[in-house]
């Protein structure tokens, strides 16, 4: 939108953007609204930045990457840590922004900050292993290669988890040596205003600049940024593919994705049915409703379980609490934004009407408190068929497709059938079936008996449409620069 209400009716208030080490409006003198969707009151505001936001910030960045660049590695490493510092000394209050911003739940959310802050202080333990190589190339000479920069990056953070998104993709570019533009999600974009203030405290000025707005209006011209090589997006194949048509129009670019998930998990008949189970809704994530590109929406379940294994789930599944978010009894709270929550009802309605048949949820909670605001309850359908959208297209929301399975060749066919390849799981006690699972399912990061977390330094991306390159360990650091070779003749 283009106004926004009074600030002294904005309980978040109306908050501005970093740019070149200071906290600025948009030049053009508009602002966002951000809705609670929880209550779809307006709770705060930030600039609506547009393509001389995006200049602006690039300018700032480019004239403060070469000091940056220039300081050693341990320097880098140790500014890091003390922005890691400094934004866990606000957790408490980005926390409570985070959670009235996203609707995510606060019990769960808690952890975000922090995941992010160590995502900081990893990198910069990675310090001194931006390492070149030699090379016995000829005899008598001296080949070798070094690691540069590739300078200013853009990154693009999804709504989900916006503030641990923002913090952790900034270490690795900024330990690279680059400096970085970040745009936050129009959709949660309050906390994004106060890691901006800890970075302006804490770093030079230009190192970070995080510019809100609109996809149109400042997501692309970041992308279509003639002198940014660099890019990464967290977000759906469609505009992560959108992105790539963008970036190749301009110049050749470095683009590394993170997409969407239609994540298998495949149960086998030894698991203990209670783990199983609570594994299934873990791996579903209904703490943040389901908005998680990791999560293993499609359930594999043996036949000779299956009927036991659905029934447990489905008493788990209609006990979790739905409610306010920032109650901490909460398990479940409302769906992100009014787009977001329209597209969950059209998947569930698309359910019904492809034959698969709703065990529990699939229509808004009843009782007080859930009059407004984008609330949609926990939802678990069983005789799923391939060939239904819920089956194959990504929902992100809180909706669970389970399928029976006899013939472990065809289960697995069918895991593999669908355009995306993040994650995955696998429930036995044996090894051998585990492993062997595991190799076969197509997916860049799977899980045995175990859903949803992550690994400092282990690789996380995907197959296929989930997305190109590699986060979160020493890949990450090696894709924000380039590589050199440098040859000495000797002779």
């Amino acid at each position: 939108m283009n106004t926004v209400v009074a600030m002294t009716k904005l309980p978040l208030g109306q908050r501005k953007m970093l740019i070149g080490g200071k906290m600025v409006a948009s030049a053009g003198g508009q602002w966002l609204e951000s809705i609670s969707p929880a209550t779809e009151e307006v709770i705060g505001a930030v600039p609506r930045g547009n393509k001389e936001d995006i200049e602006s910030a690039y300018q700032a960045a480019a004239k403060a990457q070469p000091a940056w660049e220039g300081l050693s590695p341990g320097k880098r490493g140790d500014y890091l840590s003390r922005l890691a510092d400094a934004v866990m000394a606000r957790g408490e209050e980005i926390l409570e922004v985070e959670v009235m911003d996203t609707g995510n739940t606060i019990a769960k959310m808690r952890f975000d900050v922090g995941l992010g802050c160590d995502a900081l202080r990893y990198y910069a333990g990675l310090a001194y292993e931006m390492k070149g190589a030699t090379v016995p190339s000829t005899p008598g000479n001296l080949h070798f290669t070094v690691r540069e920069a590739y300078g200013v990056v853009g990154r693009i953070i999804p709504f989900n988890h916006p503030v641990m998104f923002a913090i952790a993709k900034m270490a690795a570019p900024l330990m690279a040596g680059n400096t970085i533009i970040i745009k936050p999600s129009e959709q949660s974009p309050l906390s994004a205003a106060i890691l901006g203030e800890e970075c302006a405290k804490v770093l030079p000025p230009g190192v970070v600049n995080i510019v809100t707005g609109l996809g149109a209006e400042a997501g692309d011209p970041l992308v279509r940024h003639p002198h940014i090589k660099r890019l990464a997006f967290i977000g759906s194949v469609k505009t992560g593919m959108a992105i790539q048509r963008a970036a190749a129009e301009v110049a050749v670019k470095v683009v590394s994705l993170e997409l969407g998930g239609k994540n298998p998990m495949i149960v086998f008949p030894d698991v203990d049915l209670d783990k199983a189970t609570t594994g299934a809704i873990n791996g579903m994530n209904f703490a943040w409703q389901g908005q998680s590109c990791g999560s293993t929406s499609r359930l594999f379940l043996h036949e000779s379980i299956h009927d036991k294994f659905l029934d447990l789930l489905v008493k788990k599944v209609s006990a979790l609490k739905v409610g306010d978010p920032l109650d901490e009894s909460s398990q479940m709270g409302p769906i992100n934004s009014k787009g977001q929550y329209e597209k969950v009802l059209h998947y569930i309605k698309a359910g019904q009407e492809d034959g698969a048949k709703l065990m529990t949820g699939g229509k808004r909670p009843s009782g007080t408190g859930f009059e407004k605001g984008f609330w949609v309850e926990p939802t678990v359908f069983a005789n799923v068929q391939p060939h239904m959208r819920i089956a194959r297209e990504e929902i992100f929301g809180p909706v669970l497709s389970v399928f029976k399975w006899s013939d472990l060749d065809q289960c697995i066919e069918i895991a593999n059938s669908v355009e995306y390849g993040l994650t995955g799981a696998i429930w036995t006690n044996h090894l051998n079936t585990a492993l062997k699972t595991a190799m076969r399912v197509k997916s860049g990061y799977v899980w045995i008996n175990g859903t949803s977390a992550h690994y400092m330094a282990m690789p996380f991306g995907g197959y296929r449409n989930s997305g190109t390159g590699r986060e979160e360990g020493l890949e990450e650091l090696l894709s924000y620069t380039e590589e050199k070779s440098v040859h000495v003749m000797l002779g």
